[in-house]
């Protein structure tokens, strides 16, 4: 019988929408077991070491590959890489989201804060900091992780690991999230809400970061008796009796 045109193309529509949605069920089902059992066939290809000089190159590889998101564990020793910066600021200008956790002893390398961490979030990372970071490691997209074997040892077997997808892959993953959760965001130099200088913020975020006065003062360009005399404004500024509680207001207040 005659139905009007608008109620029959409806039924039709969401006739064809099922059978679309059906169709990406089996779709995805069928790539998860393809998947699968590829895995389990190249099980010898899971895991791969790279030492020396190659290790160098294929850093760069894996920064140039990333296409949504790469997730990093920062702490010294470095390997001597050239241009480093500039790759991670590429990969920022080509869309690439990026996280870093950066260690203390990071914080505590001459230079590297002002040279190094403070033109990328200026740029784009999302930064954030703990006084210690488990592992040396980089997650690209969901594709594979490059690790260090140990920090304490990294300079001395200058050795790294290629991990793809697999258990330890997932348990990299979890182990980054979980420290990114716990961890102190750091804004860069951007001013806050309340007038809060750009240096007082770097001040903050230096010393929830667990960097001792030399090096905040270092980072800073002033003497101790200037840090000591900022400190004292801040505390009363928060309202706060000691450097625990400093931190912990400025963090409520959105300041870290």
């Amino acid at each position: 019988a005659p139905v009007p045109p608008a109620a029959g193309l409806e039924i039709l529509a969401r006739h064809r929408a099922a059978e679309v949605e059906e169709s990406r069920i089996a779709v995805s089902g069928a790539f998860d077991s393809f998947r699968r059992q590829r895995l389990a066939a190249y099980d010898d290809d899971l895991v791969e070491v790279v030492t020396g000089d190659a290790i160098g190159p294929r850093i760069r590889r894996a920064w140039a590959s990333a296409r949504e998101q790469i997730r990093q564990f920062e702490s010294p020793p470095y390997f001597p890489l050239a241009d480093a910066t500039h790759d991670a600021l590429a990969t920022l200008a080509r869309g690439v989201t990026q996280r870093v956790v950066y260690s203390r002893e990071s914080l505590e390398q001459p230079g590297r804060l002002r040279e190094v961490i403070e033109p990328c979030v200026n740029a784009g990372e999302q930064a954030r900091v703990l006084p210690s970071v488990p592992v040396k490691l980089v997650i690209i997209d969901d594709a594979y992780a490059l690790v260090s074997l140990s920090i304490e040892e990294a300079d001395v077997h200058n050795t790294m690991l290629v991990v793809q997808p697999c258990g330890l892959f997932s348990a990299l993953v979890a182990l980054f999230e979980q420290s990114w959760r716990n961890a102190v965001p750091f804004q860069g130099r951007t001013t806050l809400p309340g007038g809060l200088p750009p240096a007082d913020r770097r001040l903050l975020w230096l010393l929830a970061g667990g960097a001792s006065d030399e090096v905040i003062a270092r980072e800073l360009g002033v003497s101790r008796r200037t840090l000591f005399r900022r400190l004292q404004t801040l505390m009363a500024r928060l309202g706060a009796a000691n450097r625990f509680q400093m931190a912990l207001q400025a963090q409520r207040q959105g300041w870290l």
